[in-house]
């Protein structure tokens, strides 16, 4: 009588199965990846649209389509730092505790780099556990330099590299004759200052710096006393690095005074900033910043920026650097077909990458500081496409560098980690 070996068959076949169940949970198992913000607070409302923003791209580009790396969705997960160093930290241990190994980090250069050496120290304490820094928004340009790092990334221009284009444009009205410096205490609003002095020094040793002045981050409820003194120097124009509601009540102070000059800024725009200004700040005031504004240069951006207004009716895309960050991270964790922090740091450098604007973005190696095109934009509500707050006031691009002019050498001496 022949038998059959069934116990055998079952344990072949129940071990097949468990094999192809756990191949499908680990093909949809999603990349986590933080996102290190202020979402409580004086700067939430930057965190929030920043969060937003993060979120729509990753499900633009990838969960709509079926996820990344054969399936896999990407979860993004919010940690509040409250734009403060030691909350960072907190929240730095929470995301290792949860095993998150990427941090899209962009609000304050000194978070940044309160980030940048816990992430450094972590890593050198835990091969094999490392942690990536995605910086998409902190320019205090020795996050690249002295104090560059092989886990950080910046997406953004560094304030020295704006501060190049917006002397350029300033050198070139010959109707200032006189500026007021002002900005928050702390390392960005430091580099603001200095390297405004130096290249204006450089550019227009004829423009006197009358004013150079600064205040606590985040605390200032009334800047009348300050723009009081702006008004009594006589300045002919203003340079500002603030931001946030920092940027929107010294705005408002000077346009209040009734100082009609212009102001030159970072991020004067979106996040209630257009709304708050309106009518009062028609060309007066200009930023500086990466990804052209009014007019948007092609299809497959303003299709994007379509969809992200019809799914977040009252935000903007204000900060394209993100989508940038995001799809270049993808793009390393695709070719490497990992998500290990160390194989994406070597993908990414001297990664090339299209925007949705058509602008390449080159990641250099040296250092990991990201080149682009530089614009500065008009506050105007002519020739706008795509406003800002839903004001019916918007940015208009009036002057252009090409990435390559924007190039800068840098300080940079990367230890680099062997594996």
């Amino acid at each position: 009588m022949k038998k059959h070996n069934y116990s055998f068959k079952f344990s072949s076949l129940l071990f097949i199965g468990l094999i192809s169940f756990n191949s499908s949970l680990q093909a949809q198992e999603p990349v986590r990846i933080a996102f290190m913000d202020p979402l409580s607070g004086a700067f939430a409302s930057i965190g929030t649209s920043g969060l937003k923003q993060i979120q729509f791209a990753a499900d633009y580009f990838y969960n709509s389509k079926g996820g990344i790396l054969g399936g896999r969705p990407i979860e993004i997960v919010a940690l509040d730092n409250k734009q403060s160093p030691t909350e960072t930290q907190i929240q730095f241990r929470r995301a290792v505790s949860e095993g998150l190994q990427i941090i899209f980090q962009g609000n304050s250069s000194a978070v940044a780099n309160t980030l940048n050496t816990t992430i450094s120290r972590h890593n050198r304490r835990n091969p094999g556990q490392e942690v990536l820094q995605i910086n998409y928004s902190a320019v205090d340009p020795i996050l690249t330099e002295d104090n560059c790092s092989f886990w950080h990334f910046r997406f953004d221009a560094h304030a020295v590299m704006k501060l190049n284009v917006l002397t350029d444009y300033i050198a070139e009205n010959q109707d200032i004759k006189s500026m007021y410096i002002i900005g928050q205490d702390y390392s960005f609003g430091q580099v603001v200052s200095d390297n405004t002095i130096r290249l204006l020094n450089e550019k227009r040793p004829d423009i006197e710096i009358v004013g150079n002045e600064f205040h606590p981050i985040g605390q200032v409820k009334d800047f009348t006393p300050y723009v009081t003194k702006i008004v009594s120097s006589g300045a002919d124009a203003v340079i500002t690095g603030n931001f946030g509601a920092d940027m929107v009540s010294l705005a408002r102070s000077i346009i209040d005074s009734g100082l009609d000059v212009p102001i030159y800024t970072f991020y004067a725009a979106y996040d209630g900033i257009t709304a708050t200004i309106g009518a009062d700040g028609v060309d007066r005031l200009r930023l500086v910043h990466n990804e052209t504004a009014n007019p948007i240069p092609t299809e497959r951006r303003k299709e994007y920026i379509r969809a992200f207004k019809a799914a977040n009716p009252n935000n903007d895309v204000t900060q394209p650097r993100i989508a940038n960050a995001l799809q270049m991270l993808v793009a390393a964790m695709e070719e490497t077909q990992s998500t290990d922090p160390y194989d994406i740091a070597l993908a990414l450098e001297d990664m090339r990458f299209t925007s949705l604007s058509g602008d390449e973005i080159w990641m250099r190696g040296d250092d990991h500081q990201a080149f682009q095109s530089l614009h500065i934009s008009v506050h105007t509500d002519e020739g706008i496409e795509f406003d800002a707050d839903n004001s019916g006031f918007g940015l208009f691009s009036e002057y252009h560098v090409a990435a390559e002019d924007t190039v800068v050498e840098s300080s940079c001496q990367m230890r680099r980690p062997r594996r």
